[in-house]
């Protein structure tokens, strides 16, 4: 294995599995076909064609699509169709910075294969013997990747809270990391893919931070979302990456985008333009 596999498996994907969801007559996301059955149930709201899927015209404001839409995913919550539900509002657009012209709830983003939008931050210390890096384990009660390995703090972008806010935010539920030491997190860039999950179609964007921690500082989780912590020599975190599964898929793409950007994987490397052009997909 390497890291080039971590990244074919984050943009592993098969259109054919899927039709276009148009909004305002844009193309915003693509359905699978077992939930444009599930949404045939709703002819009023849903026009279900061979070619796309249209959200109904008479729907002609974000807050009418907003309303409409979050009462049948409540039912399909209720039915288990779409688990893990956050009260999370994601917003549906053309694009990162556009207007919405709906908002969703996080947990059917990949149901109806929008962009969603996330923050990850790599924590790192730098020893005598070189570059340290914090992982966590995801609890493994957690509803989503239960005990596998994940960046120092990871969260989704809701609507209405700015990145580096919900970055703060963010770092103190799942690091108890201090405000002040939070906003010292530098933003470096962001990775894109488009992984296909039983639940849908996820072409999202992860923004990506690194901060450097002081040798003193030990993470804390707060909201019971992370097992345990561990600090690992930069060399142990690079060979979990390239020869296993145990990260999260997203979080792989992150610290594959720490290593370039400290230099730890650089063009002498075989795959290095693959793998650079690999986490903007």
């Amino acid at each position: 294995m390497s890291f080039l596999d971590r990244i074919r498996e984050c943009n592993a994907h098969d259109m054919s599995h899927f039709r276009p969801f148009v909004v305002g007559g844009c193309k915003v996301g693509w359905l699978k076909r077992p939930f444009v059955d599930e949404l045939a149930a709703f002819p009023k709201l849903f026009d279900i064609g061979d070619d796309a899927v249209l959200l109904a015209p008479t729907l002609d404001t974000p807050e009418a699509r907003t309303a409409a839409v979050d009462g049948v995913l409540r039912g399909l919550a209720e039915r288990g169709v779409v688990g893990g539900w956050r009260d999370e509002p994601y917003p549906v657009s053309l694009g990162w910075g556009q207007e919405p012209l709906m908002l969703i709830e996080r947990a059917a983003a990949a149901e109806f294969g929008v962009c969603a939008y996330g923050v990850h931050m790599n924590g790192y210390v730098r020893r005598n013997d070189g570059i340290h890096m914090w992982i966590g384990r995801r609890a493994f009660d957690k509803p989503t990747y239960p005990g596998m390995l994940d960046n120092l703090v990871a969260g989704g972008q809701p609507y209405g809270i700015s990145i580096e806010d919900n970055l703060v935010k963010e770092c103190a539920e799942e690091a108890d990391i201090p405000e002040a030491l939070a906003r010292r997190a530098v933003p470096v860039g962001a990775v894109t893919y488009a992984m296909e999950t039983d639940e849908g179609l996820k072409p999202d964007v992860q923004f990506v931070y690194d901060l450097e921690l002081p040798a003193s500082f030990t993470p804390r989780n707060t909201d019971g979302e992370i097992q345990e912590f561990m600090l690992w020599p930069i060399e142990r975190v690079m060979e979990v990456v390239s020869g296993t599964a145990e990260f999260k898929f997203n979080c792989n793409l992150v610290i594959i985008h720490f290593l370039v950007q400290h230099g730890l994987i650089g063009p002498e490397h075989p795959d290095y333009v693959e793998i650079v052009r690999g986490l903007h997909r």
